[in-house]
């Protein structure tokens, strides 16, 4: 197995990661088109990590047109094992007031303008999503949260809809009739994508707003929001600092079946199989395919 390399995708304002050395920006070309950003590449206490701007710095590319084929191969070539997702979302819930943390257990993919897999006609797949976060990679985040004191919930249903525009009242109310406890716009197919790159993937969920069920929503002012996405970023620049050393502590494959997802997922017989399909997904079929 190889070494353990963090990735960090960030979300509204986190464009930075404090603390790396040996800091780089590097340019990374995929056989999916441009990441959204160069990917920082450097050392934290003695952790390799990678880091994604997911809409680039700036914040310049809205979430139906993000690359994320681009974006999770290029983590995937620099050798990114773990995936750290931190996201700006909406609050369904009345406990989870803005400032909370929620570490994601379960999705629901309401997308429908964007490619979900890698895969296609001449190489077919089909992974396991029944879990779809590596639990043990969110273990280690909820231990950090604690040490941070940041607050938190563990476990919580995360709504992923096109955007870019916000929910309507009836949107928001069946959301929550379905039992999901956030909103936002970027974790599908992310999350999707990891799976089929073999790669851990935890998604911390930061909330800034309550979405438009709430009846104070009319009444929050675009600074307050900015204020909250601030210090969200500012613990979530603590946090991966706080993770990135206990991340460290793994010795081989994922203990959580992360790492080994195309064992059994590839259904297209070796003499069927599209040889410019083939070289296009190397880098993801490699461990399995040769």
């Amino acid at each position: 197995m190889a070494d353990v390399v963090l990735g960090v995708i960030g979300g509204s304002g986190v464009y930075d990661i404090d603390g790396l050395s040996d800091k780089r920006w590097v340019r990374v070309e995929t056989p999916f088109g441009d990441p959204s950003d160069e990917l920082l590449t450097g050392t934290l206490d003695g952790q390799k990590l990678v880091f994604l701007p997911r809409h680039g710095r700036g914040h310049r590319i809205p979430p139906s047109e993000l690359n994320f084929r681009a974006n999770i191969h290029a983590l995937k070539q620099l050798g990114v094992t773990d995936i750290l997702s931190v996201s700006a979302v909406g609050s369904l819930k009345a406990e989870l007031p803005p400032g909370t943390f929620v570490v994601i257990d379960q999705f629901i993919d309401r997308t429908f303008a964007r490619t979900k897999s890698f895969f296609g006609t001449g190489l077919v797949a089909h992974v396991a999503l029944g879990h779809p976060v590596c639990n043990r990679l969110g273990d280690l985040i909820e231990e950090a949260l604690t040490e941070l004191d940041i607050p938190y919930r563990r476990r919580g249903t995360y709504m992923v809809m096109e955007g870019p525009q916000f929910s309507t009242i009836a949107e928001s109310e069946l959301y929550r009739s379905w039992g999901c406890d956030v909103i936002g716009m970027t974790n599908m197919p992310e999350a999707k994508l990891a799976r089929e790159a073999e790669m851990c993937y935890a998604t911390v969920a930061m909330v800034t707003d309550f979405d438009c069920w709430h009846p104070d929503h009319d009444h929050v002012t675009v600074d307050a929001v900015i204020k909250v996405v601030v210090a969200n970023a500012g613990n979530a620049r603590s946090l991966v600092s706080r993770l990135a050393p206990k991340v460290a502590g793994r010795e081989g494959a994922c203990s959580q079946g992360c790492h080994t997802a195309l064992d059994n997922a590839i259904m297209t017989a070796p003499g069927h199989r599209d040889p410019e399909m083939l070289k296009r997904l190397d880098v993801i079929v490699k461990r399995v395919l040769g």
